[in-house]
């Protein structure tokens, strides 16, 4: 485990907790001799390590189950509810949040809708309800959030900064992290919503499990988000899976065909119109399924690059468009085989709309595993 021939039984203690720890949030209740069982411990270090977490807030033990019969043996879990995160989505047209315990099971969710150009203070004051939304639904209070994570629209660098936003023109240039910080009391982490997405279907959805990943982030705008290894891959400077930027890549302009098409109702709103356009092509409408077809002729190029640069396990459909993924697979599908020396497995998301805020959480799990839950990891605080 470690070399503690120094006799550095404090860090034995440490690793020993930890070990525990991820023994629990991995089984759920568990009674001391299945803990020792999967942690190698002996009996009586098992015990000795339980009553410390106890002590710590991290751990507690289970009532018995109603009806049991006789001393039934003793039960301990991990304290999920000790915390919890925060997780948000800040999209063009919506901003989403949701609220989870330390585990990232999500316990509530709002969502607040925001104009495109909505001004700066306008954009933020929706962050600010959304989570205050989700904290209410769920009975939070915001001191007892230790860490929020929010996915956002555009090219996002390593310090939180967002680089460039062709969707949203007020937030260029601008230290989101930074807002973000004077307005929540707690941990702030910022992403891109792509890899975001691509981190959510990889721990939650279709993709779960899956080594390397390419994620299509498709919608009214188009991003992608790359899982390397088994974890996101973002790149020297943050802004891997940006090639939307490639105007060879035919994807920055690719959703217009399906907004303009002719088969949408006059008066339709400009965030329905493609919706309109892959319901007709689902009906047959011959001008509706033309507009598709250059939908997705366009997607299959920048597709085909990074299928053929990654040969990745799997694409995943995922974004607003993964709703009509009936009419949109299949065709993508044929122009990847016609392009790809192997063909990936080819599946629709499995969260829909709700990618990145379960992203966000998923993010925000991660990032707590890293700060505490690690062997690098300094001495568990106490949380009570």
């Amino acid at each position: 485990m470690a070399d503690l021939r120094g006799g550095d039984l404090s860090r034995l203690r440490q690793l020993n907790s930890l070990t525990a720890i991820r023994a629990l949030r991995g089984a759920g209740p568990l009674t001391l001799s299945a803990l020792a069982e999967r942690t190698g411990l002996s009996r009586p270090s098992m015990k000795e390590v339980t009553d410390e977490l106890m002590a710590l807030g991290w751990v507690e033990e289970v009532p018995p189950s109603p009806g049991t019969m006789g001393r039934p043996a003793r039960r301990y879990r991990f304290r999920a509810d000790s915390g919890h995160l925060v997780g948000v989505d800040i999209g063009g047209h919506n901003i989403r949040a949701a609220v989870s315990d330390l585990d990232g099971r999500i316990l509530a969710e709002t969502r607040r809708p925001v104009a495109p150009d909505a001004p700066l203070d306008e954009r933020l004051s929706a962050i600010e309800q959304a989570v205050s939304g989700c904290l209410t639904l769920s009975h939070t209070a915001i001191s007892d959030v230790w860490t929020i994570s929010a996915g956002t629209i555009g090219v996002i660098d390593v310090e939180g900064h967002v680089v460039y936003s062709a969707a949203v023109p007020a937030w260029r240039d601008l230290d989101l992290a930074g807002k973000l910080r004077e307005m929540f009391p707690c941990q702030v982490l910022i992403e891109n919503d792509s890899r975001l997405a691509a981190m959510a279907e990889t721990r939650r959805g279709v993709a779960k499990g899956a080594k390397d990943v390419v994620f299509l982030h498709v919608g009214r705008r188009m991003g992608a988000g790359l899982i390397i290894g088994g974890k996101v891959h973002r790149g020297f400077g943050a802004a891997a899976g940006e090639i939307s930027m490639l105007e060879e890549a035919r994807w920055f302009d690719a959703p217009e065909h399906l907004q303009r098409c002719a088969s949408v109702p006059p008066g339709t709103p400009p965030e329905d119109a493609a919706g309109h356009t892959l319901a007709a092509a689902r009906d047959g409408d011959p001008v509706a399924i033309e507009a598709v077809e250059r939908y997705v002729d366009d997607l299959a190029v920048g597709t085909a690059a990074m299928v053929l640069i990654l040969d990745p396990q799997m694409v995943v459909l995922g974004g607003g468009f993964s709703r009509s993924a009936d009419v949109l697979l299949d065709r993508l599908r044929d122009r990847l085989e016609r392009r790809c020396m192997r063909l990936p497995e080819v599946r629709a998301s499995a969260l829909g709309d709700e990618c990145v805020v379960a992203g966000a959480i998923d993010y925000a799990v991660e990032h707590l595993d890293e700060q505490l839950f690690t062997p690098d990891a300094g001495p568990l605080p106490v949380t009570r």
